[in-house]
């Protein structure tokens, strides 16, 4: 069987194709007795409504976008996950962008954000320009950022980076290694600046430090690869690695693998973000846990409630999650930072020498 039309709900109510729009979406007068026929039809088809259509009529379509910089990074599918799910439990729909694939898509999610189809935007995409950012926030778009700066006023959340970065280097220490790199993603991603700048905190004094023990890559596994590659032909008797991310550390310990380097026992290892790979792995990653659920929940939080939306529905398990504190006082009241945790695993689980 086809699946019904609202020409079929029109034609079995005996009204036409406008009536039953408008009785649909709410917009203009429809008698009692006429909403009883269309009603009648509708159950009787078991018609469902296109909720895509609908929320064009109205000009909204109960949706929120998420704009993510790089879905294969396994981090942005948990975050997206944390979002759908908590926008879900309020009934509204997410939309996601993947916005390395097309980059001339920017401008076509802008216009629908702007033109108010959408409830407003989550971005976590850091080449989405700071000028786009600003001409949304002039006009009243509710934004939330996750993982990037604004300069705007613009709702901005992510982990303690660079604290996270200063506990991954004491782990190192604490376990015996006494000459540790970095492998650091690129300066223009504000969480890599963070955690490179958090390395620097803990080792920048040392007798041992030398500025070429940091080694800029891509934040991917292939990135991890030609940064320790890189790293080994300077200094060969590295004992220890932080990485910026868990995908370099990835690539770090392929790198290990192949060149017979043991993992710990030679240099051990330590990544961020601790995404479900990094308990896959041989030896299993240690790394620094972001809370990605939170994450996810607090930006949908927050961007309802900078929309003014009501819930479309509501759920036992829609509760808002409270603001965590940020004692920082240059963070500033719009940024959201969150606790990190070191995640101990056998990449650190250092044997005797």
């Amino acid at each position: 069987m086809s699946v019904p039309t609202i020409r079929d709900v029109a034609r079995l109510a005996g009204v036409s194709v406008a009536t039953v729009s408008r009785y649909l979406n709410h917009k203009g007068y429809v008698s009692r007795e006429t909403a009883e026929k269309v009603e009648a039809a509708i159950r009787a088809l078991k018609f469902e409504p296109n909720e895509v259509a609908r929320g064009l009529a109205n000009q909204k379509l109960n949706a929120i976008a998420v704009i993510l910089p790089d879905i294969t990074n396994p981090f942005f599918p948990e975050l997206l996950k944390a979002i759908d799910e908590q926008a879900e439990r309020y009934g509204y729909n997410v939309l996601v962008w993947n916005a390395r694939s097309h980059a001339s898509k920017r401008s076509s999610y802008a216009r629908m954000i702007r033109q108010q189809y959408l409830d407003g935007a989550i971005i976590a995409a850091h080449d989405i320009a700071e000028d786009e950012i600003a001409r949304l926030q002039a006009e009243a778009i509710p934004l939330v950022l996750v993982d990037r700066p604004s300069a705007h006023g613009v709702p901005q959340i992510r982990s303690r980076n660079r604290e996270g970065a200063r506990l991954a280097v004491r782990h190192l220490m604490a376990i015996g290694a006494e000459k540790i790199a970095h492998l650091s993603g690129p300066a223009s991603i504000l969480p890599a600046a963070e955690r490179r700048q958090g390395y620097l905190d803990e080792v920048e004094a040392r007798p041992w430090f030398a500025p070429s023990l940091i080694v800029g890559g891509e934040l991917s596994i292939e990135g991890g690869m030609a940064a320790t590659e890189a790293l080994l032909a300077r200094h060969p008797d590295v004992d220890a690695i932080f990485a910026a991310n868990d995908l370099m550390a990835i690539g770090a310990l392929k790198v290990l693998h192949r060149r017979g380097i043991r993992v710990p026992e030679d240099v051990a290892l330590i990544g961020f973000d601790d995404i479900p790979l990094a308990a896959v792995v041989e030896p299993e990653l240690s790394t620094v846990r972001q809370p990605v659920d939170v994450m996810g929940r607090l930006a949908v939080d927050l961007l309802l409630r900078r929309s003014n939306a009501r819930p479309k529905k509501k759920h036992p398990a829609a509760q808002p999650i409270e603001r965590p504190d940020d004692p920082s006082s240059a963070a500033g009241p719009s940024v959201y930072e969150l606790e990190v945790t070191v995640i101990e695993r056998a990449s650190t689980l250092r044997k005797n020498r």
